[in-house]
């Protein structure tokens, strides 16, 4: 940034498009489940929601199906 570039002044605004990147939504997990995702958050340093959220992203990217019978 250069000595004379003032932002004090600038008026911040949100992101109009931030709704359309994430979606609440309310899931029961069972104990050994969360712990397992747990684990994983606090060996890579990152929330569990995250963790989640990158095993569901790439299941989806992926079209994975269980082998439910």
């Amino acid at each position: 940034m250069r000595d004379h570039d003032d932002f004090s002044k600038m008026k911040g605004r949100k992101n109009p498009f931030i709704k359309q990147l994430t979606q609440p939504v309310t899931m029961h997990l069972d104990v050994d489940t969360m712990e397992y995702f747990q684990s994983l958050a606090e060996e890579m340093g990152i929330p569990y929601g995250s963790v989640i959220d990158v095993y569901r992203r790439d299941c989806a990217i992926h079209r994975r199906k269980l082998p439910i019978e």
